[in-house]
């Protein structure tokens, strides 16, 4: 097993947006609370934990929401408060370290091996920065602790919400095997019914597998799963992750086949696309149209040119030309989506910011 002494931590908010929301506003404390809009074309963005006692989750529509508990209270979306908050939380990171991976918001891995401080435990770390988000912002956070990003990110779900779990490489073993395999990083709903067809349920199953089998499956993912089983993952914590994309998206208030509405909507998403461009300075070359039709089947389409796409002209009519190869005559679009990527100057100072019960004792790690 590599990597032993590495000291890997994950912190992972709990509930971040609905958890922000209700510290906010002391009436919604305690109640069952979404970050999203009530529209009937809505989307939930969060759920607090009263929420999700109804099987509310976040990505669900707002009317399922809301079928789920007709009491349920929408606040609506802040980002530019919780960008401000996630400063915060990385203040507080910066104190034990900087070597520190943005994932989103509200989560993000933290390189402690060595440290600012000292401390010869990552766990004692792990605490004291739960002590500190929770004193200084009055806010939860869980933290997983292992040797390396895999089961760091998998130790922060254990015991969520408010939790803290070590996995220590003596024991990286046994949890492994117990684990279902739709815990494992990259294995989503399609992956995971292929693995169960081929008898691998658990990470057991998984081991037991070689490394050709698995590559003949699942091709270079195959590799990776083969790591994750047997608890090998070297990838570093990177302290900066450059963006690759910028983009943004619509889903509009009524389906649409016209095409001089889908060219209005299309219009104001570019538009609005334009003025993050100009926000956060980035410079992309492949413009990206994405489409969802009312059946919630989805497509896209791209285009390249050598320069970056930046202003609405340039913009515009290449979104224009991508929609005139879509056919919604007979599949109405429920969703417009521009992104620009493949960027073409690649900024080093911008991070990106885009997430088994089983009774272990924490050995000291």
């Amino acid at each position: 097993m590599k990597d032993k002494l590495r000291k890997i931590i994950h912190v992972d908010m709990d509930a971040f947006y609905a958890s922000v929301e209700q510290r906010d506003n002391p009436e919604y404390r305690g109640k069952p609370l979404v970050v999203g809009s009530d529209h009937p074309r809505g989307v939930v963005a969060a759920a607090s934990y009263e929420a999700r006692k109804y099987g509310i989750r976040s990505a669900m529509p707002s009317m399922k929401a809301k079928k789920l508990c007709p009491h349920l209270i929408f606040a609506d979306v802040r980002f530019h408060v919780y960008e401000a908050v996630s400063a915060q939380i990385h203040a507080i990171f910066h104190r034990y370290t900087d070597i520190i991976e943005p994932l989103s918001l509200d989560e993000a891995f933290l390189d402690v091996t060595e440290n600012k401080v000292g401390y010869e435990l990552a766990v004692d770390i792990a605490l004291e920065i739960k002590a500190a988000i929770r004193e200084e912002l009055n806010l939860v956070a869980s933290a997983g602790i292992s040797y390396n990003k895999f089961l760091a990110k998998i130790a922060s779900d254990y015991r969520k919400p408010d939790g803290i779990c070590t996995i220590h490489p003596s024991q990286a073993d046994q949890f492994i095997e117990q684990l279902p395999i739709e815990s494992f990083w990259g294995v989503g709903p399609v992956t995971a019914k292929k693995m169960h067809k081929l008898g691998i349920h658990r990470g057991s199953d998984l081991k037991a597998w070689s490394i050709v089998g698995l590559v003949q499956h699942f091709g270079k993912m195959g590799r990776m799963y083969y790591d994750f089983a047997h608890g090998v993952d070297d990838r570093p914590v990177e302290e900066i992750r450059i963006r690759k994309s910028l983009g943004c998206e619509t889903t509009l208030e009524k389906d649409i086949t016209a095409q001089s509405s889908a060219i209005i909507e299309l219009y104001h998403v570019a538009t609005e696309l334009v003025s993050r461009i100009g926000e956060d300075g980035f410079q992309g070359t492949t413009l990206t149209l994405k489409i969802k039709f009312k059946d919630f089947s989805q497509i896209t389409r791209s285009i390249t040119q050598e320069n970056s796409f930046e202003l609405l002209d340039d913009i515009l009519p290449q979104a224009k030309k991508l929609l005139s190869e879509v056919d919604y005559e007979d599949n109405p679009i429920r969703l417009i989506g521009l992104s620009v990527s493949n960027p073409k100057l690649e900024s080093a100072d911008k991070p990106l910011y885009i997430q088994l019960k089983l009774d272990f004792k924490d050995e000291e790690y």
